[in-house]
């Protein structure tokens, strides 16, 4: 039997701002299903994991269609994950080009995909993915990663008019820096740098990117497709 509770499929949540969302929506109305490369060993109530790349297109299609036997349908999709590395082009190997567009672009590509093609059959849904202030502010070091947020942009702007016609919404938010794993490996005074060239000189917190995630998807945003939302004021 088919539950009142809205389904949402959250990529990325093994830790960091996935984690963190997974465990807010599991524990506010929403049966979660999420995913990573690895397992999780602590049991989340309304919450699912799955072990994916997101980048295989099998494993994508597997995870999506589980969900479909599982609840029927999908409500939300968001594209968090996501992979940095900060290179100077003359020192940037192939294969982290690859690893990155990889996993920032095709993975969300990919869900993206297999979740319109689930959502369309009840003709509802809300996309969320996941961009960075990196591309608007054209980091140094960071060509590679940034292009690949960008690229999420102009498919976020395209798919949101392919999917309209579903009542399918598609944005973007653009977190600035949070203290996660992904911001460890970066230097201190980049950091600080980075934060200066803001209009709010300081860390986002995942209460900033839950309340623009909150917007997207609640029922008075139907209207509103296309939009990436940068934190910090960059």
């Amino acid at each position: 039997m088919e539950s009142d509770r809205p389904v949402m499929v959250i990529t990325g949540t093994r830790k960091g701002i996935g984690r963190n969302l997974a465990e807010h929506y599991a524990n506010n109305g929403y049966t979660v299903y999420g995913c990573s490369r690895n397992e999780i060993t602590e049991v989340i109530p309304n919450y699912t994991h799955f072990c994916v790349d997101v980048s295989c297109e099998s494993d994508v299609r597997k995870m999506i269609w589980e969900v479909r036997c599982r609840s029927k349908r999908l409500d939300v999709l968001v594209n968090n994950a996501g992979i940095a590395s900060m290179n100077a082009l003359l020192l940037t190997p192939m294969e982290t080009v690859q690893k990155i567009f990889s996993t920032n672009f095709l993975g969300t590509f990919l869900f993206c995909r297999e979740a319109a093609r689930l959502m369309q059959r009840k003709k509802y849904g809300r996309i969320i993915n996941f961009t960075t202030v990196a591309d608007p502010l054209k980091l140094d070091g960071e060509a590679i990663y940034a292009s690949s947020k960008a690229a999420v942009v102009k498919m976020t702007e395209i798919l949101a008019r392919e999917l309209a016609s579903f009542n399918i919404t598609v944005n973007a938010v653009g977190p600035s820096p949070i203290k996660t794993d992904l911001t460890k490996s970066v230097p201190d005074q980049k950091l600080r740098d980075l934060l200066d060239r803001q209009a709010i000189k300081q860390f986002a917190g995942f209460a900033d990117v839950v309340n623009v995630i909150d917007f997207f998807i609640r029922p008075e945003s139907a209207f509103v497709t296309g939009q990436v939302l940068y934190l910090g004021g960059v």
